[in-house]
């Protein structure tokens, strides 16, 4: 059986100017999430480790 490639099939469709806009948002808007969630994270294993300390000592 022999399948019939189409321009949409090999290529990814262009986008238009309010699609590709989206697009950065969307992919700006990703970066800066991930980068909020690693900031968290080491913050959170920061006072962990803190609050472990802490605890042995007493």
């Amino acid at each position: 059986m022999i399948k019939h490639h189409t321009t949409n099939a090999l290529f990814k469709p262009v986008l238009s100017r309010m699609e590709a806009q989206k697009a950065a948002t969307d992919k700006t808007a990703k970066a800066i999430m991930v980068q909020e969630k690693s900031v968290l994270d080491a913050k959170t294993q920061r006072l962990r480790a803190a609050r472990i300390a802490r605890d042995h000592k007493i």
